[in-house]
C-alpha cells in the first residue's frame, strides 16, 4: 500500500464520527454503562464483553482523553439522536408584509384584504397597510383614512399599532405588529 492512502484511510476513519466496538483498538478504556452509571478504567475487551452482555454496542464518546470514553449504548438510536440535533428548527425570522388599497376600492376587495393581512399577522410577521391616491384622490384624503381605519380596526384582535395611519407623499400608511402570544 503506498505510504498516501495509509493517511486518508486513518482521515476516513475520523469524518465517520465515533468508533465502535471492534474498531476501538486503546485499551484501558474509561467505561460509562448504559444507564449513565461510571464503571471504570477497564481493559478493552472487557467492556466489549459488557456491551454484548447488554446486547448494545460500545462507542467511544471521547478519543480525545486518555485513556479514552466509551459508552454502552444502541449505536442506531445514537446516531439517529445526533442527527435529529442537527436538524433543529430556526426561530421565525419576522418580515414586513405590505398590503395596498386605493380609496376607491370595494367593501368587498378590503374585506380580502383584511383576511390576507390577519394570515400575516398570525404568521407573525408585521403588517404595513398603504393607501395609494393618484390624481385627484388626493383631494378626498378622508375616504383613504376612513378605509385605513376599518382596517387596523377589524385587525386589532391579532394586532396591536406600531405607527398610527399618516400621510406620507401620496400614500397614507398605517403599520400593524402581531400581538404578543400570551
Amino acid at each position: 500500500m503506498p505510504p498516501g492512502n495509509f493517511d486518508r484511510d486513518r482521515n476516513a476513519q475520523h469524518d465517520r464520527g465515533q468508533r465502535v466496538n471492534e474498531q476501538i483498538r486503546i485499551s484501558p478504556v474509561r467505561l460509562i454503562g448504559a444507564n449513565g452509571e461510571q464503571l471504570g478504567v477497564l481493559p478493552t475487551a472487557q467492556a466489549l464483553d459488557m456491551a454484548r452482555e447488554a446486547q448494545l454496542d460500545l462507542v467511544e464518546v471521547a478519543p480525545q482523553e486518555r485513556p479514552p470514553v466509551c459508552k454502552i449504548l444502541d449505536y442506531g438510536k445514537f446516531r439517529y439522536q445526533q442527527s435529529r440535533k442537527g436538524q433543529q428548527k430556526k426561530p421565525h425570522q419576522q418580515k414586513l408584509k405590505e398590503i395596498r388599497v386605493r380609496p376607491k376600492t370595494g367593501d368587498h376587495d378590503v374585506d380580502t384584504k383584511i383576511n390576507q393581512a390577519r394570515r400575516f399577522l398570525e404568521h407573525k410577521d408585521k403588517v404595513l397597510l398603504n393607501v395609494l391616491f393618484r390624481g385627484r384622490e388626493l383631494q378626498h384624503v378622508e375616504e383613504g383614512k376612513r378605509i385605513i381605519e376599518h382596517m387596523v380596526e377589524k385587525l386589532l384582535d391579532v394586532a396591536k399599532i406600531e405607527k398610527i395611519p399618516s400621510m406620507e407623499g401620496k400614500r397614507m400608511t398605517a403599520m400593524l405588529a402581531p400581538k404578543a402570544a400570551n
